[in-house]
């Protein structure tokens, strides 16, 4: 499974005179059948960027114009056997700490590799901000431009 981060669907709706922008396409075109994924926190970092432009009524309607549009699957974290503050306190608190603390990353970013790695099907983060991912994820961390090679 491919996980595609925030920056691919920002470029695809918002971006579309960077020069990026068509090997964006083909990325998204080319994994749309096998079955790409994005995290919670992806999906809500998208919406709330283009909500700043989108009509209220259209930002309901994403289950149509990125989901179903893309084939994305969207990740969610599971609370297993844990009270609900137990799993609020791993989720958004410790587990984000203890991996800015190791690897130097931005919060959202761990929220969203956190969860990514959790998935056992996850292979491959896809993002064009590969350099804040690589060697902070046993996932493959890859550009759109990298995954088409």
């Amino acid at each position: 499974m491919v996980v595609i981060d925030t920056d691919v669907f920002l470029l695809e709706f918002a971006f579309h005179r960077d020069s990026r922008h068509e090997i964006n396409a083909r990325f998204l075109t080319a994994v749309r059948d096998r079955a790409p994924a994005i995290t919670i926190y992806n999906l809500m970092e998208i919406l709330g960027q283009l909500s700043f432009n989108l009509a209220p009524a259209r930002l309901a309607q994403w289950p149509l114009w990125l989901q179903a549009a893309y084939g994305l699957t969207v990740l969610w974290p599971e609370p297993g056997e844990v009270g609900a503050f137990e799993f609020f306190r791993q989720e958004i608190h410790e587990a984000p700490l203890a991996r800015m603390q190791e690897r130097r990353m931005a919060f959202l970013d761990t929220l969203i590799l956190n969860l990514a790695e959790r998935v056992s099907e996850a292979e491959t983060f896809v993002t064009w901000n590969a350099r804040h991912f690589k060697d902070k994820s046993p996932l493959t961390v890859l550009t759109p431009a990298e995954y088409l090679g």
